[in-house]
């Protein structure tokens, strides 16, 4: 089998599986008193400490969720309890689902959502200064596009948005978490997901600066923080921060390995016509977006498959029949329509690399063909 669809999700590693396993014999509610919660608190106090210490945040700004989209609703809808401040929420078209649904959410409860235009997929930063009003609550852009893998330039638009006291800036930082080092220090809030990083599925987390002040989207009473009620899940939690520790190890090398990889693919697509890379200069070398003209993406992806070999046509989420991101790149509808998401991991070998373009020349042939 080959896998090239890790940004929609990666398998749990050994390593984080064993972290699991073991913390789950921790059977105490985390929030009891006695000692089995005793035990169990301590080991999320632990895992908590070495989450904020790899993210340079302080341990209390850890807010724990099932995932990203919770985290990413959890912020959006808050924004109603400061409808008084202002109505106005800036975003991108390079956005995950889970930030389109609660906007549109929010749009009908009176706020005006603005998209700020791009520049090679890239927030124009004096565009974005223009579109700022004293209406402004919010400002929400992910780091790393999931489809075309763009990064936004968030240390510089944190910095731009310090001008603006009264705007709060949110990045979902899902695609970027375990690939890419960065800075969240001119961040509010910050959506993440363990299973972007080699983490199990259900846990995440929301990254909220103490001196901002929300209503949680689930109450019900006092969790490891009072944003968020629930049990705490030890397991998860303590597994997670095994795996963030694990993507940070070697990150540089990782890095240039998969831009290795990157390069290779690119290489051999230039030699088929009718096969266009949307991805740019400006994303990571994690995720790599192309479009073949010839043939509708999921034909082709499910030809891929018929020889073990796993892509994706867009964000796993998405509902719609065109790449929005694609689209907002590349001003193209058709590479949109037709487009397909190759994503590496620091896992992939250059085995699965070959794998991936023996199968891809074997498709295009035969489709072509047709």
């Amino acid at each position: 089998m080959t896998y090239l669809d890790y940004s929609a999700t990666t398998p749990v590693l050994d390593e984080v599986m064993d972290s699991f396993v073991k913390a789950s014999k921790y059977i105490g509610n985390p929030n009891s008193l006695h000692k089995l919660g005793r035990e169990a608190n301590a080991l999320i106090e632990a895992a908590t400490r070495q989450i904020a210490s790899l993210l340079k945040v302080d341990k209390d700004e850890i807010i724990y969720t099932s995932g990203a989209s919770e985290a990413n609703n959890t912020v959006i809808k808050a924004m109603g309890d400061y409808k008084n401040r202002g109505c106005e929420i800036i975003t991108t078209e390079l956005e995950h689902s889970s930030i389109y649904a609660p906007l549109k959410y929010m749009e009908a409860k009176g706020f005006i959502i603005k998209y700020v235009p791009l520049v090679d997929g890239i927030v124009s930063l004096s565009k974005l200064e223009e579109m700022i009003s004293e209406n402004t609550v919010l400002v929400t852009i992910s780091m790393v596009n999931s489809e075309t893998g763009v990064r936004q330039p968030i240390e510089e638009i944190g910095k731009m948005l310090r001008k603006y006291p009264k705007v709060m800036f949110h990045s979902d930082i899902t695609q970027a978490l375990g690939k890419i080092p960065f800075s969240l220090e001119n961040v509010d809030f910050a959506s993440f997901s363990a299973h972007k990083f080699f983490g199990i599925k259900g846990i995440g987390g929301l990254i909220k600066k103490k001196n901002i002040k929300i209503e949680p989207l689930i109450g019900g009473g006092k969790s490891t923080t009072i944003y968020r009620s629930g049990t705490p899940p030890t397991a998860l939690i303590v597994s997670m921060a095994k795996a963030l520790r694990l993507s940070y190890e070697n990150m540089d090398e990782d890095i240039l390995r998969i831009r290795k990889l990157n390069n290779k693919v690119k290489d051999e697509f230039s030699k088929y016509e009718g096969v266009y890379i949307n991805s740019n200069n400006n994303s990571i070398p994690h995720i790599l977006n192309i479009s073949i003209l010839k043939s509708k993406p999921e034909t082709f992806m499910h030809s891929l498959e018929e020889d073990e070999v796993y892509v994706s046509t867009k964000s796993a989420c998405s509902s719609n029949d065109i790449s929005r991101a694609v689209k907002a790149v590349t001003l193209d509808d058709k590479k949109a329509y037709h487009s397909i998401r190759i994503s590496i991991s620091r896992i992939t070998t250059e085995e699965d690399i070959d794998n991936f373009l023996k199968a891809f020349d074997k498709s295009y042939r035969k489709l072509g063909s047709l």
